[in-house]
C-alpha cells in the first residue's frame, strides 16, 4: 500500500493517534518494569491490550505489516498472562524485543504521515518474538524446524489463535453475559467503523463479542441507528466484566456507556407454558450463543426490571488539529489588537465618555478571559517529553556499557505545545551529551567513590511567566582547563585566557563545531550538538546556562516563556520609534541620580554603579542610528534588563507604559538581515496603529 486512500484519510488520521498513544503508554509500563525487574499482572495485561488493539486497528486499515508484529508480541504476552514465570526464562530478551517492535511501529507511524507510504518489513522481528514464544513453551527445537514458514502463516495468526485462546480463557465461565449500550461522541462520525474497532479491542477481553446492529464495518447507513439508539453489545468477558468495561472506558470517542440487566427468558417465550418454565426455573444462555436483542429501547418499553445499572461517562476529549489551534490564537491576537486600537482612539481624547468607558473595561475582561481559555487550550504538560528521555538512558546505557537512571520532577508543569515540540530536541542533544560525555563506566565510578549506577536529573517548575528546566548529571562534570585549551586550539578565544571565568568558559562548549571528544562516535564529536541546543532554545525566546563542578556533575539550566503569541511588555519611546521589552527580561527602571554614577571607559563604552554592581550601558538610538529626544543620560530613562548569567542597561527617551502586545515574526525577505542578532525578536501592533519592535533583552546582552 504505497498511497492511502483518500476515503480512508480519517480513519488513518485516528489510527496515528490512537497508536502514537498507546506507544508511548507502552514505552512507559517497559520501562517501568524493566527498572524493577518484574512485569506486573496489570502490567501484562496492559501490554496484551496495547498489542491486540494495535493489531485489530492496523488489520482494519489493511496495515499487514503492522498487524502480524504487533500479533507475534501479543502472542507472547499471551504465554506470560497464562503463567508469569515464564518470563524468567527470557527476560532480557523479550524486553529488547518489544522495545525494537516499539521502535517499528513509530518509524512506521512516521512513514504514514508522509506523501507516500511503503511499508517496511518486520519479519526478522516477528521471526525473533516466536522464538522467544517457543523459548517459553518449551519448543524451542520444533520452533527453530518451522521458522521458515512462520512469516508466511503470521497474517491468518489471528483466527488460527483465537479457538485456543477461547478455549483457554473460558475456564472461569462464572462470569456470564455482559450487556452494555455504548454512545460514540456527537459529531465523532463513522460512527459503524468506531463500533467495529470497539468490538475488535473487546476481543482481547472477551470469549465472544456480538453488536445490535450486527457487523457494523459492512454498511455506512448504520451509522444512524448507531447514533439513535447507541451500539448494544453483548459480550462474554473472559475474565472480569471491569476489564470489559475498563476497555470501554480507555477507547476513543466514547461519551457514555451504560450496563443493562440481561433480558428474561419470557420475552422470547410468548406461550404461558413456556413462560411458567421460565419462571421457575431460568435456564443458563450458552456462552458460546448469547441470545439476540432487538433494541434496548424495546426493552425498556416491555418493562424489563433494570435494577441500579452500572453507568460510566468517559471525559469528553476532542483531538484538534494543531493548525486549527495556532489560527484561533492569530484571531484571539488580532482580537487583542482590535480592542486596544479602539480604546486609545484618538478620537476619543478630551472626551468624556462614562459609558464607553465602562464597555470597554467589560470588553478588557472577556478578551483577557478569552485569551487565557485559548493559551490554557494550547498548554500540554512536559511529561510526555520527559518519558521520550528515558528511552534514550536506557538504551545508550546498554550501547555503551554504562548504568544509569533518569530522574524526573515537575512533569505535570504544562507548556505552549509550540515551545514543548522546539525543547523535544534540545533535550535529547543534552541527555545524550550526559550520558556520552558525562557519566562515568560503573568502574571508574566505584573507584571515585560514586554509586555504580549514574543518575540523570530532568526537573522543570514554573517561575513568573517563565518555565525553569534543569538537566542534570551527577557525571564527570565539566574541565575548564580542558575547554580552554580546546578554544585556544580552534582560535575561539578572544581575551587572555586569565581574564576568563568558569561561566564564560562553560559558555564555550555551545560554540558551533566545538567538542571536546577526540573521535566521532554514534552519539558525538561531529561538531554538531551543544550549539543547536542553543539556537533551538533562543529560537523560543529562552535561555540556557551552564553550571558545572570538576568531578561531581553538570546542571543545564534552560529558561523558556510559557508561550509566544501574547506577551506582557513595556514599551519605551526613542525619538519617534516604539520598542516593546517584554516585563519578564525587566528588572527595574530609574534615572540616574548624579554624573557621579557614570564610569566612561577607555574604549567609549559607558557604565554604570547600580547597588554596588557595575552595569554596562547600551544607548538604543546609537544601536539603531534612530534621532532620540534625549542624549544626556540625566534625562532621559534606564531599564535593567537580565538574562541568566548578567544583567546591563537599556537607555532610552521615555516609557510609554505596560501594554499586552501579540507578537508577528517578521516578513521572511527580512530573513538575510539576521535581526535576531541585532536585538529585534519580533514586532507588533500598537492601538492606533503603529508597529513597534520588541526587543530581545538576551541578544542584546550577549551583544555588549
Amino acid at each position: 500500500m504505497s498511497e492511502i486512500d483518500s476515503g480512508m484519510e480519517s480513519l488513518v488520521e485516528a489510527f496515528i493517534y490512537e497508536t502514537s498513544g498507546l506507544l508511548d503508554e507502552l514505552d512507559e509500563i517497559l520501562l517501568e518494569s524493566e527498572k524493577a525487574k518484574n512485569i506486573s499482572e496489570d502490567n501484562i495485561n496492559m501490554i496484551f491490550r496495547i498489542t491486540h488493539t494495535i493489531k485489530g486497528s492496523a488489520a482494519m486499515l489493511e496495515f499487514a505489516e503492522m498487524s502480524t508484529l504487533a500479533h507475534a508480541v501479543e502472542d507472547v504476552f499471551y504465554i506470560i498472562r497464562e503463567d508469569p514465570s515464564k518470563l524468567d526464562l527470557v527476560f532480557d530478551a523479550i524486553f529488547d524485543l518489544v522495545f525494537q517492535t516499539s521502535d517499528f511501529l513509530r518509524k512506521e507511524i512516521a512513514a504514514l504521515q508522509t506523501s507516500s507510504y511503503t511499508p517496511a518489513d518486520p519479519s526478522a522481528l516477528v521471526e525473533q518474538l516466536h522464538v522467544q514464544a517457543a523459548i517459553m513453551k518449551g519448543e524451542a527445537e520444533a520452533s527453530a524446524q518451522t521458522q521458515s514458514a512462520a512469516p508466511a502463516a503470521a497474517p491468518a495468526a489471528p483466527e488460527a489463535a483465537a479457538p485456543v485462546q477461547q478455549e483457554q480463557s473460558a475456564a472461569p465461565a462464572g462470569t456470564g453475559t455482559l450487556r452494555v449500550r455504548v454512545h460514540f461522541d456527537d459529531g465523532c462520525q463513522m460512527e459503524n467503523m468506531r463500533a467495529f474497532m470497539l468490538i475488535s479491542q473487546l476481543k482481547g477481553c472477551c470469549t465472544s463479542v456480538e453488536s445490535i446492529p450486527a457487523k457494523p464495518e459492512t454498511d455506512s447507513n448504520l451509522s444512524a441507528e448507531i447514533i439513535k439508539n447507541g451500539l448494544l453489545l453483548i459480550c462474554h468477558p473472559a475474565d472480569s466484566e471491569d476489564e470489559v468495561l475498563k476497555t470501554i472506558e480507555e477507547s476513543l470517542n466514547i461519551k457514555s456507556y451504560e450496563v443493562e440487566a440481561e433480558e428474561p427468558e419470557t420475552q422470547e417465550a410468548p406461550s404461558a407454558p413456556a413462560a411458567a418454565e421460565a419462571g421457575s426455573a431460568k435456564p443458563a444462555a450458552p456462552a458460546s450463543a448469547p441470545k439476540p436483542v432487538s433494541s434496548g429501547a424495546e426493552a425498556v418499553q416491555k418493562g424489563t426490571p433494570v435494577s441500579s445499572p452500572k453507568v460510566g461517562v468517559k471525559q469528553s476529549l476532542i483531538s484538534v488539529n494543531q493548525s486549527k489551534l495556532d489560527r484561533l490564537m492569530d484571531l484571539v491576537g488580532e482580537i487583542v489588537t482590535a480592542e486596544s486600537m479602539v480604546a486609545r482612539d484618538p478620537d476619543l481624547n478630551g472626551l468624556r465618555l462614562d459609558h464607553f468607558t465602562k464597555s470597554i473595561r467589560e470588553l478588557r475582561k472577556l478578551t483577557d478571559e478569552l485569551q487565557d481559555v485559548v493559551m490554557s487550550i494550547r498548554m500540554v504538560p512536559l511529561h510526555g517529553t520527559f518519558q521520550k528521555m528515558s528511552r534514550i538512558v536506557r538504551d545508550m546505557a546498554k550501547k555503551l556499557d554504562k548504568q544509569a537512571e533518569l530522574v524526573t520532577f515537575g512533569g505535570d508543569t504544562e507548556v505552549d505545545k509550540t515551545i514543548n515540540d522546539a525543547i523535544a530536541d534540545p533535550f535529547m542533544h543534552m541527555i545524550r551529551n550526559s550520558m556520552d560525555h558525562a557519566i562515568e563506566h560503573p568502574d571508574e565510578r566505584v573507584k571515585k567513590g560514586k554509586p555504580a549506577v549514574g543518575k540523570v536529573t530532568l526537573s522543570a517548575r514554573n517561575v513568573g511567566g517563565e518555565i525553569h528546566i534543569d538537566v542534570a548529571d551527577d557525571g564527570c562534570g565539566l574541565d575548564p582547563k580542558k575547554i580552554l585549551a580546546k578554544a585556544r586550539e580552534n582560535g575561539l578565544l578572544t581575551k587572555p585566557e586569565s581574564e576568563y571565568t568558569d561561566k564564560e568558559i562553560f559558555q564555550m562548549i555551545m560554540l558551533p563545531g566545538f567538542s571536546t571528544n577526540k573521535e566521532v562516535t554514534e552519539y558525538s564529536g561531529r561538531g554538531v550538538g551543544m550549539d543547536v541546543v542553543r539556537k533551538n532554545i533562543e529560537k523560543v525566546g529562552g535561555s540556557i546556562t551552564i553550571h558545572s563542578e570538576f568531578g561531581k556533575g553538570t546542571t543545564f539550566t534552560i529558561k523558556i516563556p510559557l508561550t509566544l503569541a501574547i506577551v506582557d511588555g513595556m514599551n519605551l519611546a526613542v525619538g519617534n520609534t516604539v520598542f516593546t521589552l517584554p516585563i519578564t527580561s525587566i528588572k527595574q527602571s530609574f534615572k540616574p541620580t548624579g554624573p557621579e554614577q557614570i564610569i566612561h571607559n577607555a574604549n567609549g563604552t559607558e557604565m554604570i554603579m547600580v547597588r554596588g554592581e557595575c552595569l554596562p550601558i547600551l544607548r538604543l538610538h546609537k544601536m539603531y542610528q534612530i534621532d532620540a529626544k534625549h542624549s544626556d543620560i540625566m534625562d532621559g530613562i534606564l531599564i535593567q534588563v537580565e538574562n541568566s548569567s548578567s544583567s546591563a542597561c537599556i537607555f532610552a527617551d521615555e516609557l510609554l507604559g505596560e501594554y499586552q502586545v501579540v507578537v508577528k515574526p517578521f516578513p521572511t525577505f527580512f530573513n538575510k538581515y539576521d535581526l535576531k542578532s541585532q536585538g529585534l525578536s519580533g514586532c507588533s501592533i500598537l492601538g492606533d496603529g503603529t508597529v513597534s519592535l520588541i526587543l530581545d533583552a538576551n541578544a542584546l546582552i550577549n551583544n555588549l
